[in-house]
């Protein structure tokens, strides 16, 4: 396999951050949108305009949209270990694995969602040497 064709299987392949975004709104609006990924673009005053512009200036929330396209609006399995630590544009995507139908999202599983990070976070930030975590 040529070093030019290992991405083709990526959705982001071919596509631009526009397109990503003008899709995910389609199916999902910005209330939606706000309340899994939790970006302020998607909040207050949202637009695709105003929206594009702050992802395109902040890579880690242009990474964690494109990353929310591929898991959750395509339907892809998660990424492993190696995988993961690359941007999603970046990730190599199985021949085998194909892009499925977008899940289906609700404001209650996003509030789930955002309890079982903030108990993660605690739980990482509660150390020895930081007892102050919990």
């Amino acid at each position: 396999m040529s070093s030019d064709n290992i991405y083709e299987n990526n959705p982001l392949h071919g596509i631009g951050l526009e397109q990503v975004l003008t899709e995910l709104v389609d199916h999902y609006g910005f209330e939606i949108l706000n309340a899994y990924l939790s970006l302020n673009c998607f909040k207050t005053h949202p637009s695709i305009q105003s929206s594009l512009k702050f992802l395109k200036k902040t890579d880690w929330a242009k990474n964690k949209v494109e990353a929310f396209y591929l898991y959750q609006y395509k339907n892809l399995p998660l990424a492993d270990n190696a995988q993961f630590e690359l941007p999603p544009r970046d990730r190599i995507v199985p021949a085998h694995q194909k892009p499925g139908t977008p899940a289906e999202l609700s404001f209650d599983d996003a509030e789930n969602l955002r309890q079982k990070r903030a108990k993660k976070t605690r739980a990482r930030s509660s150390t020895p040497t930081n007892p102050w975590g919990k």
